[in-house]
């Protein structure tokens, strides 16, 4: 096909450059057995008879890769840790892969124990999938408290209906320290009203307002949580906010605004973030004024965790709850000729999801869930009551 090796991607880039050495390895063995069989033979003056002496000029082969196991950071690490095709199947729809090749596609992610796989199977998964999907969408959520949440938009880059899709993700813990997805919507382009349509669907299935709240600070999300759930509290992403503010900077500029941003909220006093708050804007501001009121105008919400416990800032500080467990298909743009429907994506990012929870462990420092359910005032981290705590 004309142009075909004009095409490579990530994975078969991979893919080719193992196939590349395993080729030069067998080659390497097969020349040094060959001069192991001669090496009694010598020359007339003493010297050894058979030698190695140099090499053709390279020449590409067409080969066939066939099923390859390999282990890949391209690949989510709740893939690569199980040999399910329930968490291969769904990535791979997301990267474009058609039903005809998902044999193949799986021998390649988990080895030959992926077989029988057929095109009408993965219809039935994904009918299976769908019906899931419903079930878990109408679940009641008034069997516990759910102390935070986490919010953010996942973009799949799978076309449809001309329109980029979108799914809006909610993820709470619980008092027990377990965290579960309590909803993957459609959204259009993380808008209030998309937001507003999940917050109020969470509401209905009993979902009591959360003491904190953690997403991007440009999400529709935050003017909905304030008419629906006014008493939680936000927190923007501090990874987020890294970002934008370096986006309003030069790149030469970035590594050392990056280290002054790092130094606000990884300080183990709210008090010593915001001295450093303070020496960022001042220091910043004259020259770079986009940067210092990109930073500035969230300055309340960025510093919300430190009034909860020291013991949890490690995790409500940021989104990566969402971005680590999605980051493989976040903001893929690119448009595949296999398209999904909108509901379709949904039910493939709901199976990621939820085998990616699967391998989620309880938050960090859960045991203090309590005396933040029960309303006890924090400062800094630590219990106003006196209880000692240490600082993340």
């Amino acid at each position: 096909m004309a142009g075909r090796d004009t095409i490579i991607d990530p994975l078969t880039k991979l893919l080719r450059s193992g196939a590349e050495q395993l080729i030069y390895q067998v080659v390497e063995a097969e020349l040094l057995e060959l001069l192991a069989e001669h090496v009694e033979r010598q020359t007339e003056d003493g010297k050894v008879g058979v030698v190695r002496n140099g090499h053709l000029p390279a020449r590409k082969l067409q080969t066939g890769l066939g099923p390859v196991t390999f282990r890949s950071a391209l690949v989510p690490p709740y893939v690569r840790k199980t040999k399910s095709q329930e968490a291969a199947l769904p990535w791979l729809y997301l990267k474009g892969i058609s039903s005809g090749e998902m044999g193949e596609a799986l021998k390649v992610l988990v080895g030959p124990d992926a077989t029988g796989l057929s095109a009408g199977r993965v219809s039935r998964l994904k009918q299976v999938w769908a019906e899931e999907y419903r079930s878990r969408c109408e679940e009641r959520l008034d069997k516990g408290h759910w102390v935070y949440v986490w919010a953010d938009g996942v973009y799949s880059g799978q076309r449809a209906e001309q329109t980029k899709l979108c799914a809006l993700v909610v993820i709470g813990v619980n008092e027990r320290g377990e965290k579960h997805f309590l909803a993957i919507e459609d959204g259009v382009r993380e808008s209030t009203q998309s937001w507003r349509e999940v917050l109020l669907k969470l509401k209905s299935r009993g979902l009591t307002p959360p003491k904190l709240a953690i997403g991007d600070g440009a999400m529709g999300f935050w003017a909905t949580l304030e008419e629906v759930y006014p008493e939680t509290r936000q927190q923007r992403c501090w990874m987020h906010k890294t970002m934008n503010v370096l986006n309003c900077l030069p790149r030469s500029a970035q590594p050392k605004v990056k280290q002054a941003l790092h130094n606000i909220w990884q300080t183990e006093t709210q008090a010593d973030a915001e001295k450093a708050f303070d020496l960022f804007i001042k220091t910043y501001e004259p020259k770079y004024p986009k940067a210092a009121i990109c930073l500035h105008k969230d300055r309340e919400e960025l510093m919300a965790f430190y009034q909860f416990s020291a013991q949890h800032w490690q995790s409500i500080r940021t989104s990566n709850l969402i971005e680590s467990t999605f980051g493989t298909i976040r903001h893929r743009t690119k448009r595949s000729k296999g398209c999904l429907s909108r509901d379709g994506m949904l039910h493939m990012i709901f199976k990621l999801g939820l085998c990616a929870e699967k391998t989620w462990r309880r938050l960090r420092g859960f045991d203090y869930l309590a005396k933040v359910i029960t309303g006890i005032k924090f400062k800094e981290g630590v219990e106003v009551a006196g209880v000692d705590q240490v600082a993340a």
